[in-house]
Order: C-alpha cells, then structure tokens, then sequence
C-alpha cells in the first residue's frame, strides 16, 4: 500500500515537472515569435522610411534637373543688314508719301500689276531679282521675277506667275520690295509666290552663293517699302 501512493506521488511530481517544461517552452517561442515579428516590423519601417526618403531625393533631383534645362531659344529671323551688303536707291512713282497707289493692289479697286520701279545700273552686275512681301502677313511674297536685266521697269512689268498685288484682309500692311545685283546669274532663286514664308530673308542670303559654289555673288541692293490699306 506504501509502495502504491510512492508510486503515485512520483507519477504526479513526474506529470507536474512535464507541463511547467511544456509551459516554459511554450513562453520561450512566444517571445522569440513576439520579438522575431518586432524586429521584422522594425525592418520595415525602416525600409519605408528609407524609400520615402530616396523617392522625396529622386522628386527633389528630377525637379531640380527640369528647373536646371535651358529654355527654348526663339529662333531669331535673318535681318539682312547683319551682312553689310553694298545697297543702292530704289525708287517707284507707284509710291506716295509711304502709300502704294491702290493700281498695283489685287482688289476691287486695284488693276493686280507690279508698281513701276528704277535704279542706277550697277556695275558688273549680269542681273537682278526683284522680290515683294507683305511683311504684315509673315513676309508673304507677291513679286518674284528673276533674270531681271534692265534697271527701268515700267508699271506692270511682271508678267501673270511672277506678281500678285496686295490685297489684305484688314487693316493696314507694309509691302516691301528688294532689288538684288548679281555677279553672276542664278537659274532658280528661293520663295514661293503668293505664300508667307518667315524665313523670307534666307532666300535673299543665299543670292550671294553663286552656282560654282563661292560666295559674294551680291553686289549690292535696293529696297523700298510702302503701305496699303484694305477698302482704298
């Protein structure tokens, strides 16, 4: 009988041993697990941050890059006094006081030829281009005649294909007109009638490269402008 609750004193230490180590065990995981997931979250936020701050610097660097791109450079037009070519008088009975005579206008009023023009003949010069544009209207073109020879062209000198007059479409418009000396003449010249054309000027510019290549094939120049009001 002695022997029997002996025995059962030690199964019941026995069991008791047992469930304090299951116990402990289970409080060791717990906080491992506990601490493994604050660490983990500890990474996180970290992480986070980190990327945040690498994004805010990338935003910063991207917009520091954009304010740093040079802006676009209007490009400027030619001005054909920035190549110091010779020039001579022009002149037109077409032209009153800076006013065109409505005759060389293509309106109702106006008869559509080109304005008389004269000049003194320049010297070593084998021909002339005459050119007219609005330059109200994008610089467009109305007069273009090339393998001009004589230096007194009379009122409607230009045949239909070379000249269309002014005719606006409101307003008051300034209509210039160049007359080119060449050294040697050239079988096509730049522009396109009756079409605007803001780089106008190169057209001029490149009058001075003759057809072997070289430069200085421009004499010299004339140049008239007037101005042309829509219903005169």
């Amino acid at each position: 009988m002695k022997n029997f609750k002996k025995t059962s004193i030690l199964i019941c230490i026995f069991t008791v041993m047992i469930f304090a180590m299951m116990g402990c065990n289970s409080s060791t995981e717990s906080y491992e697990t506990a601490e493994q997931e604050e660490v983990t979250e500890e990474i996180s936020e970290e992480a986070a941050e980190e990327s945040s701050e690498e994004a805010s610097e990338e935003t910063a660097e991207e917009s520091e890059t954009e304010t740093k791109k040079p802006a676009r450079k209007k490009r400027e037009k030619i001005d054909i006094k920035d190549y110091n070519f010779n020039t001579f008088e022009l002149t037109s009975e077409d032209l009153h006081d800076g006013v065109w005579d409505t005759i060389i206008t293509n309106t109702e009023n106006g008869s559509n030829v080109s304005p008389q023009l004269s000049w003194e003949e320049v010297p070593e010069a084998a021909g002339y281009v005459v050119y007219m544009i609005d330059t109200m209207a994008g610089d467009w073109l109305h007069w273009k005649s090339n393998g001009v020879t004589e230096t007194e062209l009379p009122q409607g000198f230009a045949p239909e294909g070379e000249y269309v007059g002014p005719y606006p479409p409101g307003g008051t418009h300034t209509y210039e007109i160049y007359v080119v000396a060449l050294r040697q003449p050239l079988e096509t010249i730049g522009g396109t009638l009756d079409r605007s054309d803001n780089d106008f000027m190169k057209n001029i510019v490149e009058l001075d490269v003759s057809a072997d290549g070289t430069s200085g094939n421009i004499i010299s120049y004339g140049h008239l402008a007037g101005t042309y009001t829509y219903g005169d």
